[in-house]
């Protein structure tokens, strides 16, 4: 392996495992036309294979700093992620049999999608208390089940974590504030990941050394997101408005040169 491939695939980690812990979710999205263009995998499924393991593994790592900060709601995150591994592993199989050159230009037009959602400003009281009870188990299912489903289904198709969809949709069916949003969209995070890297690895899509080496920036990352996490919390609004527009931008690149 080139070193400037080492370096390329320790500096992609390093991103997504600060993005991942600082905002809790987004990271994955950049992480396939990293490997494409930055790292240079050739082939779109090992790129996508490799990109689920990596992100699986890094958003486990952020998601410990937010268990011990206690911003988890781990019983909407068993039912999101449970009904998200159903959608996963049908996407993934979609995904799989579609022609590399397409589906990068689809996963393009996606993130432009993704950017433009982000740039709408949110609206709706938020719980703070919100739990799965008894209950309140016939308001929030139906709702935790439905999007989580859906979530999946993409996240599996194009190899993501799905934490920029995962995030607005436990906001959605929950009304649970950012804060506690995106440390539970780890959980989810992982457990699509490890889903859709499982097909992908059967299927010989997956690069192991890259992986190690993504996940080892991971950690370097995943640290410096947990310390800015903070302070960036009285500018996250400008910080999100500015990761939409990168996520923007890396789409049309993607849907036009795939």
């Amino acid at each position: 392996m080139l070193v400037e491939t080492i370096i390329a695939a320790l500096a992609s980690g390093a991103l997504i495992g600060a993005i991942l812990a600082g905002l809790g979710a987004g990271g994955s999205i950049l992480m396939t036309p990293l490997l494409v263009y930055g790292v240079g995998v050739a082939s779109a499924h090992a790129a996508v294979g490799t990109s689920a393991v990596a992100v699986t593994l890094n958003a486990l790592v952020g998601l410990a700093g937010h268990a011990r900060a206690g911003t988890v709601k781990w019983r909407c995150a068993g039912v999101f992620a449970l009904s998200g591994v159903i959608g996963a592993a049908i996407g993934a199989e979609i995904g799989k049999a579609l022609d590399g050159k397409r589906l990068l230009m689809l996963f393009g037009l996606l993130m432009i999608g993704v950017g433009l959602s982000m740039l709408r400003p949110r609206s709706g009281e938020e719980r703070a208390d919100v739990r799965l009870t008894r209950t309140s188990a016939s308001q929030l299912l139906p709702r935790l089940i439905a999007i989580g489903f859906g979530t999946g289904l993409l996240a599996g198709f194009f190899g993501i974590g799905g934490g920029f969809l995962i995030v607005p949709g436990l906001i959605a069916a929950t009304a649970m504030p950012m804060r506690y949003a995106s440390g539970t969209s780890l959980v989810v995070v992982a457990a699509l990941g490890a889903t859709t890297a499982t097909s992908y690895a059967l299927s010989g899509f997956v690069e192991w050394p890259l992986v190690a080496l993504l996940v080892a920036g991971g950690l370097v990352g995943a640290a410096i997101g947990l310390a800015g996490a903070k302070q960036l919390a009285a500018r996250r609004g400008l910080v999100e408005r500015g990761f939409a527009l990168l996520v923007i931008a890396v789409g049309i690149y993607v849907a036009v040169m795939r």
